[in-house]
């Protein structure tokens, strides 16, 4: 009787996060179809009839290239998604299957790059982008992700769990080449943690509004993010709130999309452990 209560406990409790969760993408999507009056007088149930003339709106403002920003956008997430699950894999690979004299010293020092927040270093960075001529330009972008220590952490603590030290040695054994032996066989059995934090680089780098509010200038570099706040701040007498709406409904589209893809692999990259040696 008591197990059944809990189990009744924690479907009411899914239930009621889940409806919290609905409501927020629901309240979206119906004032993306309401005009701007209509927000102001409150929230509705029903949808209007407004949707596209919201976003006839919002790809004729001249003031903003939003075609333009999806495309950057997608460019810059999808690059650092790639760029960071690879190469994160990488240097996973080499601290689980390498003995060498500073490995733990290496691993420490990852560590400690997690620890420090971006907006410690983000002057520093812009500094830096300076003097290499890479202000306005969407490389500054993706090309760190090349280093990400949280994404490294994920991989390596998966890559103990299911990647035996022994299957990297019959490997070595038969004649493969390191390389071949990560691309071949590696990244197989990654593609479950692979998957998983590419979900989550892409959707971080797509909402990320701070580092490109600090490199981009022009308008024809700007993400969605600083599309956005762009429009969010414009003059109170050309605010429009359904094109606001009808805005980020148009970017979190993209991330559904990603998420539908590669949701699959979601349990099975948080559930490590399945393997062991």
């Amino acid at each position: 009787m008591k197990n059944r209560i809990n189990k009744i406990l924690c479907y009411i409790v899914l239930i009621v996060l889940s409806i919290m969760c609905i409501f927020s993408f629901y309240l979206l999507i119906v004032n993306s179809t309401r005009a701007h009056s209509q927000i102001q007088k409150g929230f509705s149930f029903a949808l209007g009839n407004f949707f596209g003339a919201n976003l006839k709106n919002v790809l004729s403002n001249g003031e903003l290239p939003v075609v333009k920003g999806i495309i950057n956008s997608l460019t810059v997430s999808s690059l650092t998604a790639v760029l960071a699950s690879y190469f994160s894999v990488l240097t996973a690979f080499a601290i689980h299957s390498y003995n060498f004299r500073l490995k733990r010293i290496a691993f420490t020092f990852i560590m400690m790059i997690m620890m420090i927040p971006p907006q410690v270093t983000a002057l520093g960075f812009v500094r830096w982008m300076a003097k290499l001529g890479l202000i306005d330009s969407l490389v500054p972008l993706f090309l760190p992700s090349v280093a990400s220590p949280i994404v490294f952490y994920f991989m390596l603590s998966y890559m103990q769990s299911n990647l035996p030290k022994a299957m990297i040695e019959a490997a070595r054994i038969d004649g493969a080449s390191e390389f071949r032996i990560f691309n071949q066989i590696v990244i197989p059995v990654m593609k479950p943690a692979i998957a998983v934090q590419a979900i989550f680089t892409f959707v971080g780098a797509w909402n990320n509004y701070f580092i490109p509010s600090l490199i981009i200038r022009s308008a024809e570099k700007k993400t969605l993010p600083i599309l956005v706040a762009q429009l969010r701040s414009a003059d109170y007498l050309k605010f429009d709130m359904g094109q606001v709406y009808m805005l980020v409904f148009l970017a979190i589209i993209p991330i559904i999309i990603v998420y539908i893809l590669l949701s699959k692999y979601i349990v099975r990259g948080v559930a490590v452990g399945s393997v062991k040696e």
